[in-house]
């Protein structure tokens, strides 16, 4: 399953070194938090220290729930198909996780004053705004935490509202009655969301059936074929051994000579790259290169070499659409739409040749190997592409918030917009990529191994699967989750194989339905706490 599963059954020096690297992340992200305490208190010039404080934890608790279940959703595919080591995933996560986050998190967050909870209807006054978003991380995190205990890879982005939606409610039955705070919610914006429930695995579901169904016919069935006329050729060429020795057994000494001297002339023959077969003496030969001949008329790379290159353009173009149009979105490129095409269409054609050269060099490969190979490649790639756009887009559900109450803090004010500082971008980076090594094993268990096996080719396609609708939905503005996509590709690699857990799939659904709810009331009792402690 993983390293980390593996690990009460690893040698002593196996577990001395999980140990070490157990303290080690532990140690990284009590470094961080100290600093940013630190920091963070002449940020906000020491106003209100007690919550800064108690804001910090709650935010890097939801960022590090956010690397168990979502992040390592993200990875369970690649782990799952033996592309990545657990610990391979966690130094692809560290490097494009964090780095989406820092460099293209957005330097301003809004405040969520206009999402889902319409918070201008009230008169809110900055600390209950304050606790309102505190209570939102706690108990986004807590159900993060129990639903990544369980191995369910749920929406951290339906949590975080969901948490907001409950402590919003809270304030509003204590500040102007029951009737009142229901109306603050914007109920559509929930309707989208329980379609989303639906809409999202179905998509993502469709996409990944109809692209791995394409590669497995077109490349791997093609391959399976190819590999058992080879079995048979290789067959043949041991009974044609076999028949030339009994052959050989029944001739006279002088016949042997004969034949063997004539079996040398061919082998030196056979060293020309443009020998013909008339120039071959002995049947022994004539009949090898006939057998031979028939080997390298099956064209076995002929799918690796003409559909490969052309399904890693194809992805290469979609991944470098959702950086470019979702991922760095938040930064000022000067780049136009136009230029953006471009840059795709110039990655898709430089990705093309690459493979189309490095299927070339693996012709002498098995195909089994070869086709791992390919698929690996490409499916670290897709994964650290993903983990970048993750990094610039999810880690908003935890440093929104935060950086609304820092604002406050600061400011004492709630404004319209809060900025980010890059100390918090990096601190809550660390907790997303640490929280993925201590809790992650579950989830990618379930992404990678419970819901279907996964093989690098299916991996790949699920990957790429999600990461088209994800970008697709963001053009069209249709209301989806990242992780509920996901997990409909995975379905849909699992309905080509006919290998899908659809137990398991029951109380993974149950737990997206109940998200919402469960965070509501978890942050509406968390505020209830919050505004009668302070």
């Amino acid at each position: 399953m993983s390293d980390l599963a593996a690990a009460p059954s690893a040698p002593a020096s196996g577990a001395g070194a999980l140990f070490t690297l157990n303290r080690f992340f532990a140690a990284l992200l009590l470094a961080a938090i100290g600093y940013f305490v630190v920091w963070g208190l002449g940020y906000t010039g020491h106003n209100h220290v007690t919550l800064f404080v108690l804001a910090t934890l709650f935010g890097v608790f939801m960022a590090f729930n956010i690397g168990g279940n979502d992040v390592a959703n993200s990875f369970g595919t690649s782990v799952g198909a033996g592309t990545l080591t657990i610990k391979q995933a966690l130094i692809v996560a560290a490097v494009f996780e964090v780095s989406g986050a820092v460099i293209a998190g957005g330097e301003v967050t809004k405040t969520i004053r206009g999402g889902i909870v319409d918070l201008s209807k009230m008169a809110i006054a900055p600390m209950d705004f304050v606790y309102i978003m505190m209570s939102a991380l706690i108990a986004a995190a807590l159900w993060l935490l129990f639903a990544t205990r369980k191995g369910y890879p749920v929406s951290t982005t339906h949590s975080i509202i969901g948490a907001i939606v409950g402590s919003s409610i809270a304030l509003g039955v204590i500040v102007s009655g029951a009737d009142s705070a229901l109306a603050l919610v914007q109920w559509d914006k929930i309707g989208q969301i329980a379609v989303s429930w639906v809409l999202s695995p179905v998509l993502g579901g469709l996409v990944s059936y109809a692209l791995f169904f394409q590669i497995r016919k077109h490349i791997l069935n093609y391959n399976d074929e190819a590999e058992q006329q080879i079995l048979r050729i290789r067959e043949e060429k041991r009974a044609h051994k076999r028949h030339h020795k009994e052959a050989f057994e029944r001739l006279d000494e002088l016949q042997r000579i004969s034949y063997t001297h004539a079996m040398a002339r061919d082998v030196q023959v056979m060293n020309d790259d443009d020998f013909e077969a008339d120039e071959l003496e002995s049947d022994y030969y004539r009949e090898l290169h006939r057998i031979e001949r028939k080997r390298d008329e099956i064209h076995a790379h002929r799918a690796l070499e003409n559909w490969v290159p052309l399904i890693a353009a194809l992805g290469a173009m979609i991944i470098s659409s959702m950086l470019l149009f979702k991922g760095l979105k938040n930064i000022d490129l000067g780049l136009t739409t136009l230029h953006n095409y471009l840059i795709m269409g110039m990655l898709g054609a430089a990705v093309w040749m690459a493979v189309f050269i490095f299927a070339k060099t693996l012709k002498g490969s098995s195909l089994s190997r070869s086709t791992f190979l390919l698929f690996s490649w490409m499916q670290v790639f897709t994964a650290a592409g993903f983990a970048f756009s993750h990094g610039s887009n999810d880690i908003a559900n935890a440093i929104g918030p935060f950086a609304a109450i820092l604002d406050v803090l600061r400011t004492g004010e709630i404004g319209a917009q809060a900025a980010v500082p890059t100390a918090a971008m990096i601190t809550f980076g660390i907790a997303l990529v640490v929280g993925l090594w201590f809790i992650g094993k579950e989830v990618i268990a379930t992404v990678g191994h419970n819901l279907t096996k996964m093989h690098p080719a299916s991996g790949f396609s699920a990957e790429l699967a999600a990461a088209a609708v994800v970008m697709l939905a963001s053009l069209l503005g249709l209301p989806v989750s990242s992780t509920h996509i996901l997990i409909g590709a995975v379905l849909g690699i699992g309905l080509v194989n006919r290998q899908t857990n659809w137990e398991l799939m029951k109380p993974i659904a149950l737990a997206w339905v109940i998200t919402l709810p469960a965070a509501a009331i978890l942050s509406a009792v968390a505020f209830v706490t919050l505004r009668s402690i302070f």
